[in-house]
């Protein structure tokens, strides 16, 4: 269990750092109107496998500490701690790996460079802001 908190604990920041590499990469291609090309299309999949993998962890280390019998789920919804630790981040975590998974996908079947940094900076940062929104700073920073 332990080596499951550690694993989803660390990775996180490789997933941030990836994201946000994607994020910014995409950005300056579609402000600078270059091609896309091979660098780009590693720094997306970097971010989309760093998640995935983020986020498998998450969910086997979700069921493996959770005893789903203990707390009612009313209990869950009235504690602000618990709700964000059962519902809030998970959703949100899944909700982000469903942007970047859509805009890595439909960025392989657009035929402009223009289109695919479009697409790929809005889903991307928006998966960003998702997830920056749900680390929890405390712990990172305390």
């Amino acid at each position: 269990m332990e080596i499951l908190k550690f694993l989803h604990s660390y990775l996180a920041y490789l997933v941030v750092i990836t994201v946000a590499l994607a994020s910014i990469n995409s950005l300056i291609g579609l402000i600078t109107k270059k091609e896309f090309g091979a660098k780009d299309f590693r720094v997306a999949l970097f971010g989309l496998i760093f998640t995935h993998t983020q986020v498998l962890i998450g969910i086997i280390f979700f069921v493996l500490a959770n005893d789903f019998s203990e707390t009612p789920m009313g209990e869950i919804m009235k504690s602000s701690a618990l709700r964000l630790k059962n519902v809030e981040h998970p959703m949100l975590m899944l909700i982000a790996v469903i942007l970047l998974t859509i805009g890595y996908s439909k960025h392989k079947n657009m035929r402009t460079s223009a289109s695919k940094f479009k697409i790929l900076t809005i889903t991307y940062t928006l998966a960003l802001v998702a997830i920056l929104a749900m680390i929890p700073w405390h712990i990172w920073l305390g």
